[in-house]
């Protein structure tokens, strides 16, 4: 089931319904920056329509509640990751465990999931980020702190996304699970533009709690 991020009546029944099933598992999913800035159906020159319906439907059929909306305009990451951090908050109390809550962002949303992850600092959460991480990053973006279950997966093509092993070490949160995955496709920062299940399948055994498999 997808939840709309717009705060409301119905987000918080819908919160509360769905939060007080003990085995209820939620994603917050944020999309890539090409979608926030283009329309749902508008193509990208090289890598084509970012397939965020199929990616959503991919998640729900795994039996995920998924949380996501279409961002619009150039959004400020951190402030919109405040935003995120009040609705993980607002499940937590009503008594959904923090290790059932995902958060995963790709390339642009992957920096907001950073956000979240460095505001929450809560080391139950798990994240993934997903093509949105750059050795730079360190110099550029030092406020940002790894804190949860962290899994990045990055494309071997792709320049927007390396390991983020530097990173971790420079978190200050002790993190329980860590694990990266480096992708072959040859599909460059594409690659995130499809529900292809070298990413997706392993995001949903993360948001599984199932952190060591393969």
């Amino acid at each position: 089931m997808k939840i709309s991020l717009l705060i409301g009546i119905l987000f918080y029944s819908t919160l509360f319904t769905c939060g007080n099933k003990n085995d209820d598992r939620f994603i917050f999913f944020l999309h890539n920056r090409f979608l926030e800035e283009h329309e749902l159906n508008d193509l990208h020159p090289e890598f084509g329509r970012t397939e965020y319906d199929e990616i959503i439907a991919e998640f729900e059929k795994s039996g995920l509640n998924v949380i996501s909306e279409k961002r619009n305009g150039n959004v400020n990451a951190r402030e919109y990751a405040v935003g995120i951090v009040n609705q993980i908050d607002s499940l937590i109390k009503i008594g959904t465990e923090p290790q059932k809550i995902t958060i995963v962002g790709t390339s642009k949303g992957g920096y907001i999931a950073q956000y979240v992850s460095t505001i929450a600092n809560n080391k139950d959460l798990n994240f993934v980020f997903i093509a949105s991480f750059r050795n730079n990053d360190i110099q550029n973006i030092p406020e940002i702190n790894y804190c949860g279950n962290i899994l990045t997966i990055y494309e071997k093509s792709d320049p927007f996304g390396v390991s983020s092993l530097e990173r971790k070490k420079n978190s200050n949160c002790k993190i329980k699970h860590f694990k990266e995955i480096e992708l072959n496709t040859g599909m460059g920062h594409g690659f995130l533009f499809k529900p292809l299940k070298e990413w997706i399948e392993p995001t949903i055994k993360w948001a599984n709690g199932n952190y060591n498999s393969e």
